[in-house]
């Protein structure tokens, strides 16, 4: 099967197609915002964990590499990730794009053990809100 290509933005509106409703009982007590941040950061929480679940196996009960389930688990981590983008109101070319930029201003040349503990978190802060 090839794959299709989609671009990120469109990857986000069809993710958000199929997400759960907010019900009326949730309603009554958070705004739908938040419901559905939550409900987003569970899930990347949540997929994160099943990644790692998968190597566990492998590295300490010798339980062969599945692939197939660990790019499966990267689409549905994708997925909440696109939920939060759309609640958000920003695009994934932006997310992806600002956490590049802050990468670079880490480590302008390449990762350094250095660089990493004496991070400038105002200077990453500027990147990130595009003041730099």
């Amino acid at each position: 099967m090839t794959p299709e290509i989609i671009a990120p933005d469109a990857y986000v509106e069809a993710a958000v197609r199929t997400e759960s409703p907010v019900t009326p009982e949730l309603q009554a007590r958070f705004t739908p915002r938040i419901i559905r941040l939550h409900h987003a950061f569970s899930g990347i929480v949540t997929e994160g964990g099943e990644l790692t679940d998968q190597l566990k196996r492998h590295i300490y009960y010798g339980a062969p590499l599945d692939e197939v389930n660990i790019v499966e688990e990267l689409g549905d981590l994708m997925w909440y990730v696109a939920l939060a983008c759309y609640v958000l109101g920003v695009s994934l070319m932006v997310v992806m794009f600002r956490n590049i930029a802050k990468l670079r201003k880490r480590y302008p040349e390449r990762f350094t053990e250095q660089a990493a503990i004496e991070r400038n978190l105002f200077a990453e802060r500027e990147v990130l809100e595009g003041r730099k």
